[in-house]
């Protein structure tokens, strides 16, 4: 379970100003909370991805999952390489996001870190086996997904591109979604909601260095 809760002392940017339309909103948020991970050293980058694993292994539906779809981390993000290795290492299968063209959805099963490639500069690493096809999510137990914040009524700012919104929904019913954020990215809802338009996909669950807390 979450071992602090989150407060607005932290330094949490949000520069959500009354009346904003969800879309600029978010753009605002995204190139504040970029920013603030970029300014974090590598030191406190490994020391997170590190917590984060343990912190994910204390929770039952990653702990008991036979498949689990998540993501190669880019160097900003919270670190997944020490999950990945540790869910391989107890025998779970791992599913990994392959870009297509444009909004493509696609998965391939991570086979360790020498698999890893990056496709195109700027884009997450990907496995380079075979593609399994868009309904390759099927098979997972849960989802763990990238965001840049995530609030505690389970509204989950992403990266932009609309990618996650749309393979969330062909995951199946009732599989659980998690978000992987810093702490700092974990906003009130009460407080300082984040903005969320219709196609929205929601998380059911926010994991940090400080451990994971279910939204609903």
């Amino acid at each position: 379970m979450r071992r602090d809760s989150n407060s607005p002392a932290r330094n949490q940017p949000y520069p959500v100003m009354p009346g904003m339309e969800p879309a600029d909103a978010k753009e605002e948020l995204r190139r504040a909370i970029r920013a603030q991970r970029l300014a974090r050293p590598p030191r406190l980058r490994a020391e997170a991805a590190v917590a984060l694993a343990e912190a994910l292994a204390e929770m039952p539906e990653v702990r008991d999952a036979r498949c689990v779809a998540t993501y190669a981390a880019r160097p900003a993000e919270p670190g997944t390489d020490v999950l990945l290795e540790q869910l391989a290492a107890r025998g779970t299968r791992v599913l990994l996001p392959v870009l297509g063209a444009g909004l493509a959805r696609d998965w391939a099963e991570y086979h360790g870190p020498d698999d890893l490639r990056e496709r195109a500069p700027g884009r997450p690493p990907e496995p380079s086996g075979p593609t399994l096809g868009a309904e390759a999510i099927l098979d997972a137990d849960v989802v763990v997904a990238p965001a840049l914040a995530v609030d505690t009524g389970g509204v989950r700012l992403g990266q932009g591109g609309g990618w996650y919104d749309r393979v969330l929904k062909q995951a199946r019913p009732g599989v659980p979604v998690v978000a992987m954020v810093f702490p700092e990215e974990v906003y009130d809802v009460v407080q300082r909601p984040l903005p969320a338009e219709e196609h929205d996909m929601p998380v059911h669950a926010v994991v940090t260095p400080e451990g994971w807390q279910r939204l609903f």
